[in-house]
């Protein structure tokens, strides 16, 4: 794994596309950085960090999708590595809320951010962003958030949890090929809130209540609605109010 640290940049999955499309870099090459002015969650939303505290990271994977009817699976990939290198430190209470926020309780402890890239040979090229509240204890602006040190009271160490996620990573797309309907069922059995009667709200600024099912094998949410119709949604088409 080839470690890059930089002291602080506007963006690592900007930084790390930049440099993947310039030079052929190795499998999991990481970007880390300190501080990160230009943070991006899913479909533009803004991930603030405080300098120095948290875990901001970018991981190069190649040759794991090859299809872009697959792309979700590198979300159940990544999530699913971050949740099990939590566990194994005893975060409690963990869940993914959909399709890539890393919750412990009902407060949101990280984000994930996915941008694939289509090579000219039809390869597809992932830049996988991670923004994990490590040691930050202040969310006065961000009421549902919170971080590892909030939920444990105890200092951790952003470098070690950098290597073990990246192993995990590296790991689970190893065991894909013969263990992808296990991967599924577990990315099923660890989403936030499924199978509770929710509020939701639409993008006409509706409001309405279902019951999250599951998801589709091209990653859109499935809600039971109050008429026993089940409807799939893209990310940013609804917003769970919790």
């Amino acid at each position: 794994m080839k470690l890059i640290k930089l002291d602080a940049i506007d963006s690592t999955n900007d930084f790390l596309k930049a440099l993947s499309s310039q030079d052929e870099l190795d499998n999991f090459t990481v970007i880390t950085a300190e501080n990160q002015t230009k943070g991006k969650g899913q479909m533009g939303a803004k991930w603030e960090s405080e300098s120095g505290k948290n875990l901001i990271m970018s991981v190069l994977v190649k040759d794991f999708l090859y299809d872009n009817e697959q792309v979700f699976n590198m979300s159940i990939i990544v999530s699913l590595a971050v949740i099990e290198t939590l566990k194994a430190l005893n975060i409690p209470d963990l869940s993914v809320k959909w399709p890539n926020d890393i919750m412990s309780y009902n407060k949101k402890i990280g984000g994930i951010l996915i941008e694939n890239t289509i090579k000219s040979d039809g390869r597809i090229v992932s830049v996988v962003g991670l923004g994990l509240n490590v040691n930050q204890t202040n969310f006065q602006y961000l009421p549902h958030a919170s971080s590892l040190k909030v939920v444990c009271n105890v200092e951790f160490d952003k470098n070690s949890l950098l290597f073990l996620i990246v192993e995990k990573i590296k790991r689970n797309i190893e065991l894909w090929e013969t263990n992808s309907t296990a991967f599924w069922k577990e990315y099923f059995n660890t989403l936030f809130r499924k199978g509770v009667p929710m509020p939701f709200k639409n993008l006409e600024n509706q409001n309405f209540m279902g019951i999250i099912q599951g998801v589709s094998s091209i990653g859109k949410l499935q809600i039971l609605l109050e008429n026993d119709s089940v409807s799939e949604f893209d990310i940013k088409e609804i917003q769970m109010l919790y």
